[in-house]
């Protein structure tokens, strides 16, 4: 094997290494829901994709964050739903509550200062791009004729 020719990982260990850090996000999460809440002095910031597919964000909020947005969850969050995929809660905005549902995929960044605990995301991969069919213009290439004009009518 060449130098430069490195084994393909056809079990894909970053995207399940990445998928089994998720579950941390949710079980923290879910203990956040709980009726305790989060313990002592953890808190949450929670970076995410805000075009990330099935992000659900008050358009207000889209605009104003584009492409990222981080949410910190310490002691005012409501209605913390933390799904197999996504999670949603409702948060405080200049005042006004505002609805977020956000899939678990869509995170970059997920850090509680109190312990100085992040874990830190790649986004997936964007889809491949449909291959283009070209059509070269030679001559050899067998040529494609209609038989309608050599059939009786």
């Amino acid at each position: 094997m060449a130098k430069d020719d490195r084994p393909i990982d056809q079990i894909d260990y970053e995207t399940l290494q990445q998928n089994a850090l998720r579950g941390v996000i949710r079980a923290t999460l879910e203990l956040a829901a709980s009726a305790t809440g989060l313990p002592g002095e953890h808190h949450l910031y929670i970076s995410f994709r805000t075009g990330a597919p099935g992000v659900s964000l008050p358009t207000d909020l889209r605009a104003r964050y584009p492409d990222d947005m981080t949410i910190v969850l310490q002691n005012q969050y409501w209605d913390l739903n933390p799904g197999d995929t996504a999670f949603s809660v409702t948060l405080q905005f200049n005042g006004q509550p505002k609805s977020l549902s956000i899939p678990y995929t869509a995170v970059t960044r997920f850090y509680d200062p109190s312990v100085q605990f992040l874990l830190h995301f790649t986004p997936p991969a964007p889809p491949p791009e449909p291959p283009t069919i070209e059509h070269p213009e030679d001559p050899d290439q067998p040529k494609i004729v209609s038989l309608d004009r050599f059939r009786k009518k």
